[in-house]
């Protein structure tokens, strides 16, 4: 399955390579809702939450009153994951938050998942360089993405991992990279970065995984 990816920031649409350099930023959301309307799933990221520089609620509240939304950035703890989930998300993505001391914070996956339910949660494994990174992507840890899962499988009915090293370069996925993801849980998994083309896709279902594509849909490089 192919899932579209709205990305907020400063009130705008935004695609951002590798999470730094801004390379689009659009004002039509009109345009892109109803291009996105009959997609069993969109991925909306706020990103001005996820770095702690303010928040765009209302637009994520107005876009989930639209589209069937699974929300992340700035999910850092139960109350704000209730907020998200009441604003009219089907699911909530945690990420940074549930890494502590360059461990996986189980006692947190836990609360979570005991309030929640594991289906209504996805764990967000982003990676570069084949370690975790959190707080914006700025933060190296240890841990590997396998090892990350490994450990929170637990608690949450899917994973997200992104891929740092290719996203928003539009030159294509790491196949190595995700099947070894996929490989290490039973759990649902999505993959982002680097997703292009539509052969890419279709390789990603082969093996069980959904595809994340911001850039190469925004620039017209993947048809939807």
């Amino acid at each position: 399955m192919l899932i579209p990816s709205i990305d907020l920031q400063g009130g705008r649409i935004v695609q951002l390579v590798q999470g730094e350099r801004l390379a689009l930023e659009s004002d039509d959301f009109e345009g892109w809702i109803a291009k996105f309307a009959s997609f069993p799933a969109v991925q909306l990221i706020d990103l001005d939450a996820a770095k702690n520089a303010g928040d765009n609620a209302p637009l994520v509240a107005s876009i989930c009153g639209r589209l069937p939304c699974r929300v992340g950035g700035g999910i850092r703890d139960a109350e704000r994951a209730h907020a998200v989930l009441a604003a009219g998300a089907r699911k909530v993505i945690v990420g940074s938050a549930l890494f502590r001391g360059g461990e996986p914070d189980l006692g947190l996956a836990q609360a979570l998942s005991d309030r929640f339910g594991a289906d209504r949660l996805i764990a967000a494994v982003d990676a570069r360089g084949g370690r975790v990174v959190i707080d914006g992507w700025r933060t190296q840890l240890r841990i590997s993405p396998v090892d990350a899962v490994h450990a929170l499988e637990p608690f949450f009915g899917e994973f997200l991992f992104t891929n740092v090293d290719v996203e928003g370069l539009m030159q294509g996925i790491d196949r190595d990279a995700v099947a070894a993801v996929r490989h290490a849980t039973t759990r649902a998994v999505t993959a982002a970065g680097g997703v292009t083309t539509q052969d890419e896709v279709d390789w990603l279902a082969s093996i069980g995984v959904d595809a994340v594509a911001g850039m190469a849909i925004y620039t017209g490089r993947l048809k939807i």
